[in-house]
């Protein structure tokens, strides 16, 4: 009786995790406002911004949108994986990929998209390399390289357990249907 309580309790604790992801969302209001400033700010520099600066206006403007992109999948991601299952079909326009990435998909799309936006952040750090100085370069590169590196050492690490799972899951002497 006391292990049952125990647990339902525990079951229960999820719910702690939603307000984390209502908070996301309101993080994500705050990324579109500063999304509308860069976006106003990059119109009306267009036609006197040189071409370098007119690509780190476009870069700033694909950097907060991965970062949105970003915010979006972990919040529904991790409410789903943690917290409980949206009903699908109460929404016509329910995205393919919702509902189907569990916590390790969740981690490497978390790691990719952090790579992608570091990507970003040394574009437009190599466009404006005249103002960069040769640390603060070689800082954004050794930061790259380690997302980079981890987003792969991640990938490698979850593919051999994936292949160890199935490895024990499969009976022995191959498959038994073929």
């Amino acid at each position: 009786m006391i292990e049952r309580a125990l647990e339902k309790f525990l079951f229960s604790s999820r719910w702690l995790l939603a307000p984390f992801y209502v908070a996301l969302v309101i993080s994500l209001a705050g990324l579109l406002v500063k999304a509308l400033q860069e976006l106003w700010h990059f119109m009306t520099h267009a036609f006197t911004s040189s071409e370098s600066d007119v690509i780190l206006g476009v870069l700033a403007l694909i950097d907060l949108t991965l970062t949105g992109s970003l915010i979006v999948i972990v919040v529904f991601s991790g409410y789903e994986n943690f917290v409980s299952k949206i009903e699908e079909s109460a929404h016509r326009d329910w995205p393919e990929w919702m509902g189907k990435i569990d916590f390790t998909g969740l981690k490497l799309k978390l790691l990719s998209s952090i790579v992608a936006i570091s990507a970003i952040q040394l574009l437009k750090a190599f466009m404006n390399v005249r103002n960069m100085s040769d640390r603060d370069l070689m800082w954004l590169v050794i930061i790259h390289v380690v997302f980079v590196t981890s987003g792969i050492l991640m990938a490698w690490t979850d593919r051999i357990s994936g292949e160890a799972h199935s490895a024990k899951a499969s009976p022995p002497g191959g498959d038994a249907g073929h």
